[in-house]
């Protein structure tokens, strides 16, 4: 029998973290590869975690609501036949103390306090974030992990006791061990420097009676997360287009009983602006770009991330090349993608591959908007009500027409004004020109 350790995995593009937000599965159960152990959240979807192990589960190392970094340990597995990985280390490590009693039992007696000073230095995200939130100097603190390594079970259980080291409030033993001369205080320099890579530290607001304080949950934390990258690290730029849709409008609304009738489904306005976008993709490739450092990667499928909201989460999946599907078939994928989300049944692949946004925030009534970028990508787009309003025509006379505000945010760094204003114009041409006898459905 041998212990296999279960890691975080990564459930989509730019994920680098996710929340256990609920265990399928307790200490002493029996679990098959493949079957679900937990439900965990990001930004990007909440999805079941399989096994990859066959065995019984050992320890639940990650509690539920612990947030933890792809690749971190979530639990632990025993598995028949499996032991050679996580055992190797252990016989290597005695091999050596043994060498070092030969050779001098003092070097042995050394050797000891720097490995544990050095696995304890390899404090995770989750622990230094928990250790900033209570003030808690890790340096007091004994870890029960491997090595000697701090886990936030031992944080969870200090801030229980309500007994929490504070800085400058060292321990006898560690006092007696700070006057002998020691080598391990130069790695202990590194922690600052990684505490200081944290966020900081939340407001203190009052809450005052007949205030109602309500839990951060994980889909949420991971949405504030990604939406503070994206502003702080892509330069936002805004532009905004008016369109005449009245074409459009008197087209969709001819067909759109016959067409719910038959394919039973809506076909909705959002499904037009969809084929436009990718359409006008398809002619400027620019904006269908990401931001990579040192490159630009221009992205030669279109794929157009919708955003679907829920009560309390907002979830971006994807119409996979969106620009080889008619106005009919766009229409089903949103309706499709849209009852997923819903319905909670949305999967990790349905929210990959987005390479442009674009957002029917028109749908609650907003005529003006200025969207945040769906992080790595360039450019979101907009698209708000259909109002109906005075325009003079060209030939002078006002008539009420249908129009529409298409609302562009772009990160400055990888699009331009004049790129994007083109862009922009080429929409708002095929949208102008959706008529009967111009455009088909199917």
């Amino acid at each position: 029998m041998g212990i296999e350790k279960m890691k975080m995995p990564q459930l989509g593009e730019s994920v680098t973290e996710g929340t256990i937000s609920k265990w399928l599965v307790s200490p002493g159960d029996t679990v098959n590869k493949y079957d679900p152990i937990a439900e965990v959240q990001t930004d990007k979807v909440n999805a079941e975690v399989p096994s990859s192990f066959t065995g019984t589960i050992k320890e639940l190392i990650a509690d539920e609501g612990d947030t933890l970094e792809v690749g971190e340990i979530i639990c632990s597995i025993e598995v028949e036949g499996a032991g050679s990985a996580p055992s190797e280390d252990a016989p290597k490590e005695e091999k050596k103390e043994t060498a070092g009693e030969k050779s001098s039992p003092a070097s042995a007696q050394n050797k000891t306090p720097k490995k544990e000073a050095g696995n304890k230095a390899r404090y995770s995200p989750a622990v230094l974030k928990l250790s900033q939130e209570h003030d808690i100097d890790l340096n007091q603190v004994e870890g029960t992990g491997s090595g000697g390594r701090i886990t936030r079970k031992d944080l969870k259980k200090i801030i229980e006791s309500g007994n929490i080291p504070k800085a400058g409030e060292a321990s006898e033993t560690q006092q007696a061990e700070a006057q002998a001369p020691q080598q391990a205080p130069v790695k202990e320099q590194a922690q600052p420097a990684a505490a200081a890579k944290q966020a900081a530290p939340a407001p203190n607001v009052p809450v005052m009676p007949g205030d109602i304080e309500i839990p951060v949950t994980g889909v949420r934390k991971a949405i504030a997360s990604n939406m503070v990258r994206s502003k702080h690290e892509a330069p936002h730029a805004w532009t905004m287009m008016e369109v005449d849709v009245t074409n459009l409008v008197e087209y969709r609304n001819s067909l759109k009983t016959e067409f719910k009738q038959r394919e039973g489904f809506n076909l909705t306005f959002f499904a037009f602006f969809v084929k436009a976008v990718s359409q006008a993709l398809k002619e400027f490739p620019q904006i269908n770009s990401m931001w990579a450092g040192d490159k630009i990667i221009q992205k030669k499928d279109v794929n157009i991330s919708i955003a679907v909201a829920t009560d309390d989460a907002l979830f971006v999946p994807v119409i996979k090349n969106a620009d080889e599907k008619t106005i009919k078939g766009i229409a089903r994928e949103i309706t499709d993608l849209a009852g997923k989300v819903r319905s909670g049944k949305l999967k990790s692949e349905d929210m990959q591959g987005g390479t442009f946004t674009v957002n029917n925030t028109g749908s609650f009534g907003s005529v003006q908007s200025m969207g945040i970028i769906n992080y790595p990508q360039a450019a979101i787009l907009q698209v708000e009500s259909i109002v109906k309003r005075p325009v003079v025509m060209n030939n002078g006379m006002i008539a009420v027409r249908d129009m529409v505000n298409l609302c562009m945010s772009l990160d400055h760094r990888v699009l331009d004004g004049l790129v994007c204003g083109r862009f922009l114009q080429r929409i708002k041409e095929i949208l102008e020109n959706t008529s009967k006898e111009n455009t088909s459905v199917y």
